[in-house]
C-alpha cells in the first residue's frame, strides 16, 4: 500500500496536482474538507483497515508534523512517499486570491507556513521523495530525490 504526503505552502497547486495524478487511484486526506483531527484519524484509520492508498494533502510543512503520518502508515507496512511543492511565495499568493470564501487563506497564513516550511529528506523515512515544480508554459514537472 501507499501512503503519499504532500508538503507545501497553501496555493502551491497541492489539491490541483492530486486531481490530476491521483483522484482516481487515491483516497485524498485533507484538514480542508475534514476539519477536525478526529475526523482525520478515522478516515486514516479506515483507510489503513481496507490498504487503501492515500494522499495526505495538507501543508504539512514541519518535520515533526509529518512525523506522525510516516509512523502511523509505516506501522502497516505502506510505502511513504513525499511530494514536496517548491515554494513560489508570489504565485501561492495569486493562486491564493482566486480562491473564493473559506477556500482563501490570510496572507499572514501563508507567510507563516512559508516560514516554517523545513524541506523535506529521505531520513525522515520517506521511501521515496519527489519534488514539484509549477511552470506556467509546461505545468507540473516532478523530480525524484535521492
Amino acid at each position: 500500500m501507499q501512503a503519499i504526503i504532500f508538503i507545501g505552502i497553501p496555493g502551491s497547486g497541492k489539491s490541483t496536482f492530486y486531481k490530476k495524478h491521483f483522484f482516481d487511484t487515491h483516497m485524498r486526506i485533507s484538514m480542508d474538507l475534514l476539519n477536525t483531527r478526529n475526523k482525520e484519524l478515522k478516515l486514516m484509520a479506515y483507510a489503513r483497515a481496507v490498504q487503501q492508498k492515500v494522499v495526505i494533502d495538507n501543508t504539512n510543512p514541519t518535520i515533526s508534523e509529518r512525523k506522525r503520518y510516516i509512523d502511523w502508515f509505516k506501522e502497516k507496512k505502506y510505502d511513504v512517499i513525499a511530494y514536496f511543492f517548491e515554494p513560489d511565495f508570489e504565485r501561492s499568493l495569486h493562486w491564493n486570491n482566486q480562491r473564493m470564501g473559506k477556500k482563501r487563506v490570510t496572507e499572514v497564513g501563508i507567510k507563516s507556513v512559508f516560514k516554517k516550511l523545513e524541506r523535506p529528506t529521505l531520513t525522515e523515512g520517506f521511501d521515496r521523495l519527489y519534488t514539484v515544480i509549477f511552470n506556467a508554459k509546461t505545468g507540473f514537472k516532478i523530480i525524484e530525490n535521492s
